[in-house]
């Protein structure tokens, strides 16, 4: 969409599509530049139905849990839930060293940290596109994408939220018809080793289906990171406003 906070995405970016299958995952991506995640670097990911990207295995799990997580699994979860693309949406992903878009992400990073000049020469792009959740019996879909890039030296990762409109599969007590209620999404980082862990504000509440309007770097839907060296700004909590599905 036009005016959009989404970095270009979708089949004729060359992006792999994720096989329709609930609690699917992609195969493994093995990362043409390792990538660093609070201190350990790693060079395949998996990129989860569920709104994951897991650096050791893949991740079907699809009620989310609070982080820190018990199992050592590091991971990223730009809006872990119980998605099922076989009702609907797609999960786009692609590895890339366009010149156009690092150009695009390196302006933007710079500008949210201005103090460390960036210059990307690497990203991973992605996208869950308009996907169900689980047990619905709606058309509603959530729109979002996750960004790993770096410069060899610096590791980031930015979360675009463009459209949310549910918060909670129906095996996870949520609500077939709204999507709502339940145990919400969980928007975070866990970093594998129980100590070190970051949670966005508002995750695992039903305040999260306002994250479009939220951000850490003043940009409502846009969150970023700094990740090998894991560095989170502080933000107000988003406030759940009753009227907002009434």
């Amino acid at each position: 969409p036009s005016g959009s906070l989404l970095y270009p995405y979708g089949p004729h970016q060359g992006d792999e599509t994720n096989p329709k299958h609930d609690d699917g995952t992609s195969e493994a991506i093995s990362l043409s530049v390792p990538f660093t995640f609070y201190g350990k670097t790693y060079q395949t990911v998996f990129v989860n139905n569920n709104g994951v990207i897991s650096f050791d295995g893949p991740v079907r799990q699809y009620t989310p849990d609070p982080f820190p997580l018990v199992d050592g699994h590091p991971f990223v979860a730009p809006y872990w839930a119980d998605v099922d693309n076989v009702l609907g949406g797609d999960i786009f992903y692609r590895q890339t060293t366009d010149p156009v878009l690092l150009k695009d992400i390196s302006q933007d990073i710079t500008q949210y940290f201005p103090e460390n000049p960036f210059t990307a020469t690497w990203a991973l792009v992605v996208t869950w596109d308009h996907v169900a959740y689980y047990g619905s019996t709606s058309e509603k879909g959530n729109t979002f994408q996750a960004v790993l890039t770096t410069d060899s030296k610096m590791f980031y990762i930015i979360f675009n939220y463009w459209d949310i409109q549910w918060t909670t599969g129906a095996a996870s007590d949520g609500d077939a018809e709204t999507g709502l209620g339940g145990t919400p999404a969980h928007v975070g980082f866990n970093s594998g080793d129980d100590t070190n862990f970051y949670n966005i504000p508002g995750s695992q509440t039903d305040a999260i289906i306002n994250i479009t309007t939220t951000s850490n770097v003043k940009v409502p839907g846009r969150w970023v990171f700094r990740v090998d060296d894991f560095q989170a700004p502080d933000v107000d909590p988003p406030q759940l406003n009753n009227n907002c599905w009434l």
